[in-house]
């Protein structure tokens, strides 16, 4: 199974970064893919080259500030946990850690990255 983690620390209240993390349908805004749909516990996201994956939604945690979800019904994926937790780390301080496992073990590798794009873009749009 693969797994990756990326981590970045944003001088920010987590309540803050929590607040545009844990909106499922806001994934856009900070995640680089084209556009998010979410549907009770599902949640489609399509990426610029226009391939859509479908999720479901495992965990939406506001007080442990958790969001996890699954890839599903794709026939290339058979296995899929991503789990993103803000954690506070001061009044205007958090750690913002994305984790995925997948298999086939190959395809966490551009899910690391694009994770990594998107907390460099949590930390830009929250300190400029």
């Amino acid at each position: 199974m693969g797994s990756v983690r990326r981590t970045q620390f944003i001088r920010r209240s987590a309540a803050d970064v929590w607040e545009l993390v844990g909106a499922p349908e806001r994934l856009h805004e900070w995640f680089p893919v084209a556009s998010t749909r979410v549907e009770g516990a599902k949640r489609w996201v399509t990426l610029p080259s226009g391939i859509t994956f479908e999720e479901d939604i495992v965990t939406l945690d506001h007080d442990l500030r958790r969001f996890q979800y699954r890839i599903v019904n794709n026939p290339l994926v058979t296995f899929h946990l991503a789990t993103v937790d803000v954690v506070e780390d001061g009044p205007d301080r958090c750690l913002v850690s994305y984790s995925t496992d997948m298999e086939p073990e190959v395809l966490a590798l551009p899910i690391g990255g694009a994770a990594g794009q998107a907390l460099r873009r949590l930390q830009e749009i929250y300190e400029g």
